[in-house]
């Protein structure tokens, strides 16, 4: 068995990485008027140029920018859909760890025009992180949130029904500027995408489903929404654009939100979602077993994220192999690869661990492939 010639690869990462005191402080400077945007980005091109060169040195096929020009991995991005507008509302996400709770607190957003695609996002980001990766020989991978990260930020309450009286034409637009993105982003030469999705591992979690219940959401059922947004946005997407997803259950600061195996969603998504592979978090107990991978077709890569990125303990190579062994009892092993379980840095303040111990994790996990994939 080989390395893989078209992503995702036998050795990958989800896309986010902790960024360096320099650029913090260079954030920090801007933020007080010390800076203008023109340092800020002076010193987000160095960061990204020296972690391209990173990714490249550690073996890694494919590279990203670390998301280093954004403050989280997801509103930067929805923000700038046209339509979508923030709010003075705040929303909170409750966060759990060993020591306890904390809150993530952001702005909310309000759907208050018709959806669409004024501009092509992260057109800048893109431009410069395939700039540094045709140095490397390396892939550029892009990630963007999921469709579904618009509508389960706020539900269908975010939603103004004067624009949208019937939601089926705020799917259909939503699914059209995703569609234009990815037209968009292929023809600066993007041949790697990862829609990134917390809303498809949520909904998981039986308190996630009882909390969208009180939303007046349709909770047993939102999953095939969700997947049949992704599929239209995805379907016209240009021959050579690899498109993955992610499904995470929370990352900031080390912690997470919610908890499940993927035992509710998997029929629908692995069997359904018109993805070329899944990256999934099981780094711990939270994500349940391997058996829901039973329903992963021919042709779907999966992305065994088995690699924790929530603390700086590294993991043992034959643990590693051994869980490796264990999912292949439900997915041929041809069709697996593997990755950290999420992002280092999914918002600006990163997880608890250096960028040694990241850089550790990286390595283990380009070692551990070539070991089991050759």
């Amino acid at each position: 068995m080989t390395e893989r010639s078209t992503p995702p690869f036998r050795a990958d990462h989800v896309g986010s990485l902790l960024r360096p005191q320099r650029l913090l402080d260079a954030r920090a400077a801007r933020g007080t008027n010390d800076l203008d945007d023109e340092g800020l980005r002076a010193v987000e091109d160095e960061c990204i140029t020296e972690v391209v060169r990173q990714q490249a040195d550690l073996g890694l096929r494919s590279a990203t920018d670390g998301e280093f020009r954004r403050t989280s991995w997801h509103m930067d991005f929805i923000y700038q859909l046209g339509g979508v507008h923030r709010t003075d509302e705040e929303l909170q996400v409750h966060f759990h760890n060993a020591q306890g709770d904390l809150d993530f607190t952001s702005a909310g957003l309000r759907v208050d025009e018709p959806i669409s695609l004024p501009r092509t996002i992260f057109e800048d980001a893109f431009r410069f992180l395939a700039k540094q990766t045709e140095q490397t020989g390396a892939t550029a991978k892009l990630t963007i949130p999921s469709p579904s990260m618009v509508h389960y930020r706020g539900g269908a309450a975010s939603i103004d029904r004067s624009v949208y009286p019937d939601l089926e034409q705020f799917w259909s637009d939503l699914a059209g500027a995703y569609a234009a993105q990815l037209r968009a982003v292929a023809e600066l030469g993007c041949t790697y995408l990862q829609l990134d999705d917390t809303s498809l591992a949520y909904l998981n979690d039986p308190h996630e489903r009882e909390r969208m219940s009180g939303l007046g959401e349709d909770a047993e059922h939102q999953h095939e929404r969700y997947i049949r947004t992704i599929n239209a946005a995805i379907a016209g997407r240009p021959e050579g654009l690899h498109v993955t997803t992610h499904l995470c259950r929370g990352n900031f600061r080390s912690s997470w939100a919610a908890s499940g195996g993927y035992d509710f969603v998997a029929e629908a998504l692995f069997g359904g979602l018109d993805v070329d592979g899944f990256f999934l978090e099981y780094d711990d107990e939270r994500s349940g077993g391997f058996e829901p991978l039973r329903f992963v077709p021919p042709g779907k890569q999966v992305v065994l994220g088995l690699v924790t990125t929530k603390n700086p303990k590294l993991e043992s190579k034959d643990d590693l192999k051994r869980r490796i062994e264990d999912a292949a009892r439900f997915v041929p092993l041809e069709q697996l690869s593997l990755s950290p379980q999420c992002g280092f840095s999914s918002t600006v303040e990163g997880n608890a661990l250096t960028r040694d111990d990241q850089l550790a994790k990286l390595r283990l996990v380009v070692e551990t492939a070539q070991e089991v994939w050759g």
